[in-house]
C-alpha cells in the first residue's frame, strides 16, 4: 500500500524546481564563459588585426591635412606636451605633401618617436618611407632585426611636383600581436 502512493512522487515540485535551477545555472555559466572568452580574444588574440586596422587608418590620416589644418604651427617639435592636441597629416591645401608639415613630423620623430604615436593615432612602432625619383625620406624606427609582427600599407602622393610612394609600416617586437 505504501508503494502505490510513491509512483508520482519523482516529478514532484522539488525535483522540477531543482531542474529549473540547474538549467538556469548552466545557462548563466555558459553566457559568462562566452563573454570572458570574447573579451580575452579581443584583448590578446586580435592584436594583429588591431595593428592592421591602425596601419590603414594611419595611411589615411597621414595623407590628409591633419587637425587643425595648420597643426605644424601649433607644435613645438622639442616639447612633447604640445603634440597631444593635434592630428598629424602631411598634405597641404593643394593636395600635395607639405614640406613644412613633413619637416615638423621628421623633427618630432627624431626628437621622440614614441611620443608621436598618440598624435598619429597608433599604439605601435612606426616606420614611414617616402620614395620617389630623387626622394628618399625615412621617418621613425626601422623594424629590421627588431620586429616580430609588421604590417605595411602603401599609397601614392605628390611631393615637390613629383609622384611618390608612401609606405607606412607598423611593427612590434611583442608576441601579443601574433595571430
Amino acid at each position: 500500500m505504501g508503494q502505490n502512493n510513491l509512483k508520482g512522487q519523482f516529478w514532484s515540485f522539488d525535483v522540477i524546481f531543482a531542474i529549473v535551477i540547474f538549467t538556469v545555472a548552466i545557462t548563466i555559466l555558459t553566457f559568462t564563459w562566452y563573454n570572458i572568452n570574447n573579451q580575452l580574444s579581443l584583448a590578446y588574440g586580435n592584436g594583429a588585426l588591431t595593428m592592421q586596422l591602425q596601419d590603414h587608418a594611419l595611411v589615411s590620416s597621414l595623407l590628409s591635412q591633419g587637425s587643425p589644418s595648420s597643426w605644424q604651427d601649433q607644435v613645438n617639435t622639442t616639447n612633447t606636451s604640445t603634440w597631444g592636441s593635434v592630428g598629424i597629416g602631411i598634405l597641404g591645401g593643394n593636395g600635395e605633401i607639405s614640406m613644412s608639415k613633413l619637416y615638423a613630423l621628421v623633427a618630432m620623430s627624431n626628437y621622440n618617436p614614441e611620443a608621436t604615436e598618440q598624435p598619429l593615432g597608433i599604439g605601435y612602432n612606426y616606420y614611414i618611407i617616402i620614395d620617389g625619383k630623387n626622394i628618399n625620406i625615412r621617418i621613425g624606427r626601422s623594424p629590421l632585426g627588431r620586429s616580430l609582427t609588421t604590417y605595411v600599407a602603401r599609397s601614392s602622393s605628390i611631393l615637390s611636383g613629383q609622384p611618390v610612394q608612401v609606405e607606412v609600416i607598423l611593427w612590434t617586437a611583442e608576441p601579443t600581436a601574433v595571430e
